[in-house]
């Protein structure tokens, strides 16, 4: 399966740091989003780039593998973070996976950031936040309208290094030959709705202009958080593996959180700042 993409990524508006980081470049495509409030969310999304970046460069990978970047992350986060500070991400992505002769995108998530597909004009959201509003919308406590002004909208039930042993979900879907992808930060989502981002999508040819155009509709919109976005296309498919599967005319893209010192003052921590839940969410359903 042949692709291209585009990616984007700014601090915003109000926060003095950008906490996000990406990574995009066959069979991996992803967003990670360092947890506001916290000692060292940029370290957090580092690590993980940096543990995903291992799968760059293959034609495909597994869910064990993506699995394991998710473990590898946690235990260095353990292993890095001074004692006595805390930090976390949020993590979202899918991987090109190959799966009875066909190709498939496999879509991870834990947190808050969201992997969207766009496809014969309609815009779905494949992945399910881990969120307090999530779940009250789940119960059928309050409507997915309220949850976009719900004073906890925020505040996420999973993310990777603030607990034990991440639980991320999979979803593994076929890929179609149409398909264009956006992988985001909830900086995005919480600026823009979701006509706008099917309008840029299908508006916008090239991803990495569409990725642009994201970002910066977010930022004019309030920019209140980091804001990310990586747009991937199908640009061929084939029955058999091709080993130049990628198809663009820049490098890798690999883009890190800022490197500061993870220290945040009151400012950072109440602007659109994700935040965790110390309990613990329902365990998911793990493709393995």
């Amino acid at each position: 399966m042949r692709t291209s993409w585009g990616s984007a990524t700014d601090r915003g508006r109000v926060r003095r740091l950008n906490e996000d980081s990406l990574l995009a470049y066959p069979p991996v495509f992803m967003v990670a989003d360092g947890m506001g409030g916290h000692a060292a969310g940029d370290v957090a999304s580092r690590l993980a780039v940096e543990e995903f970046s291992h799968l760059a460069g293959r034609i495909s990978a597994s869910p064990d593998e993506v699995h394991a970047c998710f473990h590898r992350t946690a235990v260095r986060l353990r292993e890095t973070v001074a004692a006595g500070r805390t930090a976390g991400t949020t993590v979202a992505g899918v991987v090109i996976a190959a799966y009875d002769g066909g190709s498939y995108w496999l879509v991870f998530n834990i947190g808050d950031s969201r992997v969207y597909r766009f496809s014969g004009g309609e815009l779905e959201q494949i992945s399910v936040d881990h969120s307090v509003v999530q779940e009250m919308v789940d119960r059928g406590e309050i409507g997915p309208e309220q949850a976009l002004a719900h004073p906890e909208r925020h505040v996420i039930t999973r993310a990777v290094g603030t607990g034990a042993d991440p639980e991320p979900d999979y979803w593994l879907i076929p890929a179609g030959a149409s398909d264009r992808l956006l992988i985001c930060s909830d900086g995005l989502t919480t600026e823009l709705g979701d006509e706008a981002l099917r309008r840029i999508l299908a508006t916008v040819p090239d991803p990495q202009d569409a990725a642009l155009q994201l970002v910066a509709e977010a930022l004019t919109a309030g920019g209140q958080d980091n804001v990310s976005a990586v747009v991937v296309d199908v640009a061929a498919a084939t029955d058999t593996p091709d080993t130049e599967n990628t198809v663009r005319a820049s490098q890798r893209d690999v883009v890190l959180a800022d490197d500061a010192s993870g220290q945040l003052d009151w400012d950072d921590e109440i602007h659109g700042a994700t935040v965790p839940r110390p309990t613990r969410a329902r365990v998911p359903e793990v493709l393995r």
